[in-house]
């Protein structure tokens, strides 16, 4: 392709908005606002080839279907799949910027090797978790933790709490009720009582499977809502079974309803939870003793705690999801070997093809913009002649641009320097410059990413480019 024919508007300020590497796909002409450009889309379909091969050497099937894709599967599969000896089907649908895929299957389909290996191929760093891939990014939205040895999204990250801020007192004490008018929350209590959330024990009831649960949390905890799912009880609900109103409800008495405790409870004492009576608190309620609860992990994981793992501390970073994986009970039957009904799995993916782009615009980048690997660049050379008047380096470069393929040439009316610093802008792999060397057969190739350059004779270029990006 000629740049001269291409629409490529490389700025050279970075934008205002966006995350960084948004910043940088728009300051390099891949993107702008309302979407990508041609830059951009030539990367995205070259990760979705990418997309395509790995799922052909799992069977993988693409189908066009109307989304939500998983209930379209379903209803075909419901529909069509009779015998264990039509299975595994593995169905995929690339829809936009994302690739969606299911696997029936009695024995279980693994997408995490053909996933993993896009993203190796892309040069990524990533974080490989159980239900998914993710890269720390500054601007990522969510957040991962880590320890020495510890790695986890903040779903399933398990950690020892920060000790409380005051010890328990001392003894063995027994409840005691204090009238608390007009303080209904944890922080009303530690104005009201002189003492840290650390030393109050949080309750919330829910309702799981259509019973009551009552949990508890240490006062400065929050429930991680993927560990324990449930929807709240409405007022009246708590009113009925506590008699009391939100802000006033602890675990003393409560025999109607399970009772789950964090771990982080687990041998504290003389705390202060509510009474289970309007404008009342009980003090020196230890946990275990003064009621009857299952410990668990139920919260999520704080600043300040640390590695269930080392004890080493914990540190919180963004990031962003790249894929994610489940498993589940297809809503369907089939015959197995011996004629009986059975219940395949339904494995689903999810990869998403513009936040690969966009974790490669993040890490594979410098100050002089996009430094992109072969794979996923929209072209692997940059061919610039630098006096498109003299007809030898023309020729020459003309010739180059016929003979290696995915090569951009840079055909513009434009001084060395211009072409140079767009180059080094759009990230190409490789600039072939076509230059006074050229008398001696020679023309100068520049790796983008290790500012190296190399003179190599013209009638080696395109083997010399291929022996370079498959080391």
């Amino acid at each position: 392709m000629y740049w001269s024919k291409l629409f490529i508007p490389t700025l050279r300020e970075e934008p205002a908005g966006g995350s960084a590497a948004q910043r940088r796909l728009i300051r390099a002409g891949y993107a702008r606002s309302t979407g990508y450009l041609c830059l951009g889309r030539r990367s995205l379909d070259k990760i979705a080839a990418m997309v395509r091969a790995e799922m052909d050497l799992m069977g993988g099937q693409e189908v066009s279907l109307e989304a939500p894709f998983i209930e379209a599967v379903t209803s075909i599969a419901r529909h069509d799949l009779r015998s264990y000896k039509q299975l595994p089907q593995t169905w995929f649908q690339i829809d936009g910027t994302s690739l969606q895929s299911c696997s029936f299957n009695l024995d279980g389909v693994e997408y995490r090797e053909s996933h993993r290996h896009i993203l190796d191929r892309c040069g990524l760093a990533y974080v490989s978790l159980p239900d998914e891939f993710i890269v720390p990014s500054a601007d990522g939205d969510q957040f991962i933790t880590h320890g020495s040895r510890y790695e986890s999204n903040l779903k399933h990250a398990c950690s020892v709490a920060k000790p409380p801020a005051l010890p328990d007192p001392e003894g063995d004490r027994s409840p005691e009720e204090f009238h608390t008018p007009g303080q209904k929350t944890i922080a009303d209590i530690c104005a009201f009582a002189g003492l840290p959330e650390t030393s109050q024990i949080k309750s919330l009831v829910l309702v799981a499977d259509g019973a009551p649960v009552l949990i508890l949390l240490r006062g400065d905890h929050t429930l991680n809502e993927h560990k324990f799912r449930a929807r709240p009880a409405t007022p009246e609900q708590i009113r009925q079974w506590f008699g009391a109103d939100p802000g006033s409800l602890g675990p003393v008495g409560v025999t109607n309803m399970r009772i789950l405790a964090d771990e982080a409870l687990r041998g504290r004492r003389n705390m202060i939870c509510g009474a289970n009576r309007n404008d009342y608190h009980l003090r020196n309620v230890t946990p275990g003793e003064d009621f009857s609860g299952e410990f668990l992990d139920l919260r999520m994981v704080a600043e300040g705690d640390t590695s269930i793992s080392d004890g080493a501390p914990l540190h919180f970073d963004r990031a962003f999801t790249l894929a994610t994986f489940d498993d589940r009970e297809a809503d369907l039957h089939v015959s197995n070997e011996s004629g009986k009904e059975a219940t395949p799995s339904l494995t689903h993916s999810q990869l998403f093809l513009d936040r690969i782009l966009i974790a490669a615009a993040e890490q594979q980048s410098d100050p002089d913009g996009l430094a992109l690997g072969a794979a996923i660049a929209p072209f692997r050379a940059v061919i610039t002649p630098v006096n498109l008047k003299d007809a030898t380096q023309d020729q020459a470069a003309r010739a180059l641009h016929s003979e290696i393929a995915d090569a951009l040439l840079d055909d513009r009316d434009e001084r060395p320097g211009v072409k140079f610093k767009d180059a080094d802008l759009i990230g190409i792999p490789f600039r072939i410059t076509v230059g006074k060397k050229l008398a001696q057969g020679l023309v100068e190739v520049l790796n983008r990413r290790t500012r190296q350059s190399q003179d190599v004779a013209l009638d080696q270029v395109a083997a010399f480019l291929s022996e370079t990006i498959h080391k």
